[in-house]
């Protein structure tokens, strides 16, 4: 097979939440229309859909280039930082580009007011995994081309060069709209030859379809807080930035075909491999040497023998009833050892027990944890299944190999002390909890649009209101109007097509940010050798970039704290 002429480096898919719509799924279906054998993803300070892009272009027979499009601080113009591109080469870039977002947003040394890499980060590191290019006009070199600043271009281009060393590209990009940006391109081209840098073409795809655009610039306004017809707001994009074929760029860099084949090279020169479905326990301390497995037997037995003697006070009883006992938990115990997760089960006990003995209230076990045998000697739960015979297999079984998942409810008000603890014992750096996304629903995107558009409220709430619920949730817009003629005669009654088209195309895309009610996750090591981290501000927990599903793919294992008011409010009836 020949080489293709331009691979796709550049892309905000709709998780560079401020102002990025393309759909993961769309857009890997039109590469392969296109042909092309590799596709780029290259989100805006994130890798929140990097897992979801990874498994999309595998299944489609499409190479996945991994990249994050990051802040760079500026310290002469602290307000103003500069762009660049990192993009994955091997498993080393995939560690370093996390730990660097991961310190963007809950290191210690990162800028309060803005997410942003650090210069010295990139100075100190090995970046060696990674690949770099310029940012084009909006990167150091760039930007300093633009205001004629060549010198200082010059000594940018070099110092970046020094940091990625045979992985600096000079970045150039051209669109229709944009003729000023060619003082960054002549001059890019220009100081490649002089110090003998590679240059590489890009096209900073923000949407899908060439009709996206008025779409896109409400959904920039809707992440900022902006109306459309606002003259003073930022116009940032242009109508061209949708997903463009490959001839377009052949066609536009024509003048410097060595910028398109750099982009092959560069596919070529990445390989990224997330290991999915393995799981990575956190490692729990055992006394005495003993083996996981071991120590879970003999805690096990121990708590066996206590609990027969609340359960069965008479002796005789308790003897008897003992063999059924003993090898429910005996097979049960097999069968953990054998699925390996006796860690999970000494870690889960460990903080449950924590929690009992410092006040703070936990439920009696629900969901089907509540069969295990082992559990209830463990004291994470608090049913004797057998006095209910609750089978052990619905909670764990050999041949359907899944994590254990125990329900576990804290009283509201002290389940962040269980936490603390928990991070305490692990490491902060080996513990947050999980990113969430919330999507623009057909109800929140007619109210979102309409006020960007400036519609009346009382129009927005009707037609909001209108939309039928299914199984408790909003039906979407194309079902919802079938559903509902009163839509239709709305739009038309009070001319609001450009509603309804701008809303079809939002629908459904990430609108924000939220953190998963009771998932707390637990590594052997840092969180970031599995997953990137992100915190909204200070005050905020520390959450995974992957979501639940994306966690649990990469191998990090999840455990739900689940606060419960109910239990709160047992605990101040009997300390009154």
């Amino acid at each position: 097979m020949t080489d293709p002429a331009y691979i796709p480096l550049r892309l905000h898919t709709e998780f560079s939440i401020t102002d990025g719509m393309v759909r993961i799924k769309e857009v890997v279906k039109k590469a392969q229309e296109y042909g092309l054998p590799a596709l780029g993803i290259s989100d805006l300070m994130n890798e929140f859909g990097l897992v979801k892009f990874y498994k999309a272009c595998r299944s489609a027979g499409i190479k996945p280039i991994g990249a994050a499009d990051v802040w760079i601080g500026n310290p002469e113009s602290p307000d103003k930082p500069f762009r660049a591109m990192l993009i994955i080469r091997n498993e080393a870039g995939y560690l370093r580009l996390s730990e660097l977002l991961t310190a963007a947003y809950v290191g210690k040394d990162r800028n309060l007011h803005h997410a942003e890499l650090n210069p010295e980060w990139l100075s100190e590191g090995d970046n060696s995994g990674l690949i770099c290019l310029s940012g084009a006009h909006l990167g150091e070199v760039g930007a300093n081309l633009m205001n004629g600043h060549e010198d200082a271009a010059r000594a940018a281009a070099l110092k970046y060069a020094a940091w990625f060393p045979n992985a600096f590209y000079l970045e150039l990009q051209r669109l229709p709209e944009r003729p000023e940006w060619e003082a960054s391109v002549s001059g890019s081209v220009k100081l490649a030859e002089e110090l003998g840098l590679p240059v590489v073409a890009t096209h900073p795809a923000q949407f899908m379809n060439e009709g996206d655009f008025n779409a896109h610039e409400a959904r920039v306004c809707i992440a900022g807080g902006w109306v459309l017809s606002d003259k003073k707001r930022p116009r940032d994009f242009t109508p061209s930035q949708f997903f463009i074929p490959p001839e377009t760029m052949l066609e536009r860099f024509a003048d410097l075909p060595e910028a398109l084949e750099n982009t092959v090279e560069i596919a070529k020169r990445c390989n990224i491999h997330i290991t999915l479905g393995k799981n990575f326990l956190p490692l729990f301390p055992t006394p005495d040497g003993l083996s996981l497995d071991d120590y879970l037997v003999k805690l096990s037995n121990e708590g066996l023998q206590e609990r027969m003697v609340q359960l069965y006070p008479d002796e005789a009883e308790r003897a008897a009833k003992m063999p059924e006992y003993q090898e429910r938990l005996d097979f049960e115990l097999n069968i953990i050892i054998q699925m390996k997760f006796p860690g999970y089960f000494l870690i889960v006990q460990d903080f449950i027990n924590w929690a009992k003995t410092h006040g703070c209230p936990v439920g009696p076990g629900r969901g089907s944890g509540a069969g295990s045998l082992v559990a209830y000697s463990l004291k994470i739960t608090d049913l004797d299944p057998l006095k209910y015979a609750l089978l052990f297999e619905r909670f764990l079984n050999p041949e359907r190999v899944s994590m254990p998942d125990f329900d576990v409810d804290f009283c509201q008000a002290n389940r962040g002390r269980v936490i603390e603890y928990v991070r305490e014992k692990y490491g902060a750096e080996a513990v947050s909890q999980i990113v969430t996304f919330g999507t623009m629903s057909s109800k929140a995107v007619i109210r979102d649009v309409g006020r960007v558009l400036e519609l009346p409220f009382t129009l927005c709430d009707k037609l909001s209101k209108l939309i039928p619920l299914e199984a408790n949730k909003p039906l979407g817009l194309d079902d919802a109007m079938k559903a509902e003629p009163q839509i239709q005669e709305l739009i038309e009654a009070e001319e609001a097509d450009e509603l309804i088209t701008l809303a079809k195309k939002l629908e459904d895309l990430t609108r924000g940010l939220g953190m998963h009610a009771g998932g707390v996750l637990i590594a052997p090591g840092k969180i970031s050798d599995y997953s990137p981290v992100y915190q909204a501000d200070e005050s905020a927990s520390p959450v995974s970039m992957y979501d639940k599903g994306d966690v649990e793919d990469v191998g990090l294992v999840k455990f739900d704290f689940l606060g419960l008011r109910n239990l709160t409010i047992i605990e101040m009836a009997q300390n009154n």
